[in-house]
């Protein structure tokens, strides 16, 4: 049956930003698809109630609150997961996001941070996280970047930097784990989470997005979620080096600024 080729039974997941937003509809997702899984974010009371519902699934949920911008609690994130669980099969980079900003106001210290929270940290999950793949017999790492990775919008110029670079690592990342371990990424359209709560108070706003956008409606974080779960099972299992496009297809910006001109 091609949705036994969607099942994630015996795997073991970890996922940064999962508190709320994409990383908490990404634990649902891997759990309903049978897999056991460990969620990093600041906040431990929304870990905990991401948790309750993993293990409502029947499946077992590892909590591990902390400061995800410190490589070193990444690293502490992946070994603590893996002596809790069992095995790691499945890296999910969601953590991430920069305030858009003018260009005279992006400092390099700003641009330098931004490629630390959006790469780095994806760099050093992964990296701590590979042994135990290799020991599991392979796995599946997948990036969150953003289509603001690969179209021009005015005050984008750090978050967009930083997520192109994301979907470069990818594809490098990819040539280097090749065949044990594939790594694809999800550029992600505007997806109604908390980093939206201002435009989906805002009629207007909310419209002028929607209009903006193809298919003429803004995303819901299991959208995805459910390629987080294509891209980590076997049914995804022919695809390293990707970048898969869920944005509803926008070409352009939705949101456009108002930055003027200098």
């Amino acid at each position: 049956m091609i949705l036994d080729k969607f099942r994630l039974d015996g795997r073991v997941a970890v996922i940064t930003g999962a508190g709320r937003g994409i990383g908490a509809a990404a634990a649902l997702a891997l759990a309903e698809a049978g897999a056991d899984v460990a969620i990093a974010a600041r906040t431990e009371s929304q870990l905990d109630e991401v948790a309750g519902k993993v293990r409502a699934l029947g499946r077992r949920a590892f909590v591990f609150p902390g400061d995800l911008s410190h490589t070193g609690t990444l690293k502490d994130f992946a070994e603590a997961a893996a002596g809790n669980l069992g095995r790691l099969d499945i890296v999910v980079n969601n953590v991430g996001g920069t305030m858009p900003n003018t260009f005279l106001t992006t400092s390099a210290e700003f641009l330098d941070q931004a490629f630390h929270f959006n790469v780095t940290t994806a760099h050093a999950l992964t990296r701590a996280a590979t042994p135990h793949l290799l020991a599991a017999g392979g796995g599946s790492v997948v990036n969150i970047t953003s289509t603001l990775g690969r179209v021009p919008g005015r005050g984008y110029l750090a978050y967009g930097t930083a997520k192109a670079a994301l979907a470069h690592w990818t594809r490098l990342a990819a040539t280097d784990l090749s065949p044990r371990i594939r790594v694809n990424a999800i550029a992600v359209g505007s997806t109604l989470t908390s980093a939206l709560d201002v435009v989906a108070q805002q009629p207007e706003m909310k419209k002028q997005m929607e209009d903006a956008t193809p298919l003429g409606r803004l995303g819901e974080p299991w959208e995805i979620a459910a390629a987080i779960v294509y891209l980590s099972s076997p049914a995804g299992g022919y695809l390293t080096g990707k970048v898969l496009e869920v944005d509803g297809g926008l070409i352009s910006p939705n949101l456009e600024l108002p930055i003027p001109d200098l």
